[in-house]
């Protein structure tokens, strides 16, 4: 029988629509069958696999995706991108509480039309902080993923260095763009704006177009999402904190988390033998983006030495390579 990590892994490939990693997944419990003996199982879900991939081949997709919408143009171009994530709240491993808080916002959202009748508004001006890696990105595809909105992605570190003397007038150029289509629109790397007022990086530039977005963001009253995302959360201005509905903060996982991102990363080729204390000892400090790349990096030597699974050994080298790549730049 199927393993419960393979079972989730197939749910999960299942409910993002990733037909080609469902179909891998199913292949592979096909050959853990044939390992067992199983060979008439083994063909038969080969076979339902192959009658599958040759009906989608042969007929338009029942699932569409939403239409794609045209590309921001013109200046906008330059400080927007836009795409459809696949991403769900199912699929990210985090604490308790920040997945409370992301289904409050989902809930919220949801619920828009119920709550202004009563004359409320939800969620939808979210600052998020924490260390690289920890899953901020992520959110925001997730959000437009779960609300099926488009995600626009600016870059507060093009914006500043590209236009400078300009970028209010870009920033304003953004947020009228926030007003025309609805979207989940991510702020990424907002401390190069948000630092501290006064700070020995703060320059009259900055000092302006940090009071435009404080100014922009308040008087919005638009129904997309707006998105901030930083990794020093202690160097921002304090003013920018109470233009935010949310201030959700990340952090990096613990054991559990650990053991949970490890047993996700290498469902495809996981060995049911495997020991994780090892290996969850050797991720401590790592981030969910780094361990999700030493899974990869562990499936890709099995895949080129021609494993049926991944193994212990070669996880343990992919983590402590990060690790110790982790702590050169530390002490840099």
């Amino acid at each position: 029988m199927a393993r419960a990590d393979q079972l989730k892994a197939l749910l999960r490939a299942y409910a993002g629509e990733e037909d080609a990693q469902f179909a891998a997944i199913a292949l592979q419990m096909a050959a853990v069958e044939a390992q067992k003996g199983h060979v008439r199982l083994a063909a038969e879900l080969k076979a339902l696999v192959e009658e599958a991939q040759a009906r989608q081949q042969s007929r338009p997709s029942a699932r569409p995706g939403p239409v794609p919408m045209a590309q921001p143009k013109g200046e906008l171009a330059e400080l927007l991108t836009v795409r459809y994530p696949r991403h769900y709240l199912s699929e990210m491993v985090v604490t308790p509480s920040v997945e409370a808080r992301l289904n409050r916002v989902l809930k919220e959202q949801r619920s828009h039309e119920q709550l202004s009748r009563h004359g409320l508004f939800p969620r939808r001006k979210l600052l998020l902080v924490g260390p690289p890696g920890t899953g901020k990105t992520l959110t925001a595809s997730v959000l437009a993923t779960e609300l099926r909105l488009p995600l626009f992605v600016a870059r507060f570190d093009t914006l500043i260095t590209k236009f400078m003397g300009e970028s209010a007038s870009k920033l304003r150029l953004v947020f009228d763009a926030l007003k025309a289509t609805r979207g989940v629109y991510l702020f990424d790397e907002f401390d190069s704006l948000g630092l501290q007022r006064g700070g020995q990086h703060d320059v009259a530039e900055m000092r302006r177009t940090l009071n435009m977005f404080l100014q922009l963001i308040e008087q919005d009253a638009s129904d997309s999402l707006i998105i901030a995302a930083t990794n020093h959360g202690q160097s921002l201005d304090s003013a920018l904190f109470r233009r935010f509905d949310d201030v959700i903060r990340y952090g990096t996982p613990d054991e559990a988390q650990i053991e949970q991102l490890l047993r996700n990363g290498m469902a495809l080729l996981d060995n049911p033998t495997m020991d994780y204390a090892p290996l969850v000892q050797a991720a401590m400090g790592l981030s969910h983006a780094d361990i999700a790349r030493a899974c990869q990096d562990s499936m890709k030597d099995a895949v080129l030495e021609q494993l049926p699974h991944v193994s212990s050994d070669s996880v343990l080298l992919h983590l402590r390579e990060r690790s110790a790549s982790l702590n050169s730049l530390k002490s840099s």
